[in-house]
């Protein structure tokens, strides 16, 4: 089960298995036009982060030896700190707000992890891969540059913007990924050829590769989202050196169609840093500038298998937490019959998002499970600048199909699941596959 556990100050996540629910029914489309019948996971080395980090240096060295439980990681760390005169504005601002919601972060998550430990989780079990991270080289974001050349489909051909991933000759080779939205309404996950390499497609998804200049055909799709969720690529001094990815500046967000693509009460959720400048540009600029209410911080914390914070909590260089702002799309100007007035179910503030991280960079945990109470069943939902896919959801970002590349998943051949035998309601799981923790509420 995805959600561990589940309580009134949040949740405790297993962020692999809620890749791994879109994905228990694979096939792999041939240049023969044959279906083979795969078993599908993400890779279980992407989510074994066994040690904290004992300092938050920049190189972010692992400390082999530290065993230490989450209560006994709250020490503050060896270094030479510096005097409050000799911290910049936005230290100081960042320590404010550090200050302010530490005790949340600490209480909260020694709460959501001891119950996780109950159950059995995060306790550090040694069921361990020994195999190397994958490395596949992304070249996604150069692709959507180069394709800034080919001609947008015109505002009169709006219906030729989406495009089916799989043609009725179950082919894919005339497939416009950089100015069409794709769709695979297939009830299976679906290995496909695209741009030379494979990627594992979940089912009922729909994607667009572009970047913001070339968002367009997102527009013309016709959609309106319940809820839409981001992770923007925020400019920072890290990001810079590493060159990971590309930073976009804050006020380029506001160049977002939010009030075009959201529906009345649409719940947006923003991934936001620890850089209280970033923070206060969303609560005081962004959203308002869309007609956005702000209505909930929540924080994602990241721990180890066992437990324990990623980082020291009281670390000045990095924190084991990052930070989301939710809001409710209050703009009525389409829709004069809808109000903010409706039977939504309120959000609570300050809520908790416990899990391991991916050792991958820029992988962030599904929000689907934790946000579906705050949404209507059946509801269109949105990720801008996403680097997967989820099943269900139309995503969007010049790197949408990063995590998708089939280096990331163990692809084993399978039987076809309608030659099985039903499973009988009491049965074991699979051989190989550890029954998952009950969810505590």
């Amino acid at each position: 089960m995805s959600a561990v556990v589940r309580n009134t100050g949040g949740w405790v996540l297993d962020a692999r298995a809620l890749i791994d629910q879109g994905y228990s029914r694979c096939i792999r489309l041939g240049d023969d036009n044959q279906k083979s019948h795969l078993k599908c996971r993400f890779k279980r080395q992407c989510f074994q982060m066994l040690h904290g980090h004992c300092s938050a240096s920049a190189s972010d060295t692992v400390d082999e030896g530290n065993t230490d439980t989450l209560h006994k990681t709250d020490k503050p760390s060896k270094k030479r700190k510096r005097r409050p005169s000799e911290l910049n504005q936005g230290e100081i601002d960042s320590q404010a707000f550090h200050e302010k919601i530490r005790s949340v972060v600490l209480e909260g998550t020694e709460s959501l992890v001891d119950s996780a430990r109950s159950l059995g989780y995060l306790t550090g079990g040694t069921d361990t891969v020994d195999e190397p991270l994958p490395s596949q080289e992304c070249s996604l974001a150069a692709l959507c540059e180069m394709a800034k050349g080919l001609p947008l489909v015109a505002d009169e051909e709006q219906e030729a913007c989406v495009q089916l991933l799989v043609a009725e000759d179950g082919r894919t080779s005339h497939v416009d990924l950089f100015s069409r939205v794709t769709e695979s309404r297939a009830d299976w996950a679906t290995v496909v050829p695209l741009m030379g390499e494979e990627y594992v497609i979940p089912p009922h998804t729909a994607f667009l590769l572009s970047d913001v200049t070339r968002i367009q055909p997102l527009v013309h799709y016709g959609r309106r989202f319940d809820l839409i969720v981001m992770d923007p690529p925020w400019e920072n001094k890290s990001v810079k050196r590493s060159r990971r990815y590309s930073s976009l500046p804050s006020s380029q967000l506001k160049r977002l169609p939010i009030p075009t693509l959201a529906s009345p009460n649409c719940l947006v959720v923003t991934w936001v840093t620890n850089r209280p400048s970033h923070l206060r540009f969303v609560r005081d600029e962004l959203y308002p500038h869309w007609g956005v209410d702000v209505v909930a911080e929540w924080f994602w914390v990241k721990v180890t298998t066992s437990g324990q914070f990623v980082f020291p909590l009281d670390s000045h260089h990095k924190k084991p937490y990052e930070v989301l702002v939710l809001g409710r799309y209050r703009s009525t100007a389409d829709n004069p019959t809808s109000s903010s007035g409706t039977s939504e179910v309120p959000v609570e503030d300050q809520r908790l998002i416990v899990s391991v991280p991916s050792a991958l960079h820029s992988q962030k945990p599904s929000l689907s499970e934790v946000l579906k109470p705050h949404v209507a069943a059946g509801a269109e939902c949105l990720e801008l600048f996403a680097r997967s896919l989820q099943p269900g959801w139309t995503s969007w970002g010049n790197e949408v199909l990063k995590f998708q590349h089939v280096s990331y998943f163990t692809l084993t051949p399978a039987a076809d699941p309608d030659d099985e035998p039903a499973v009988t309601p009491g049965s074991t799981s699979s051989p190989g596959e550890s029954s998952p923790p009950t969810a505590v509420d």
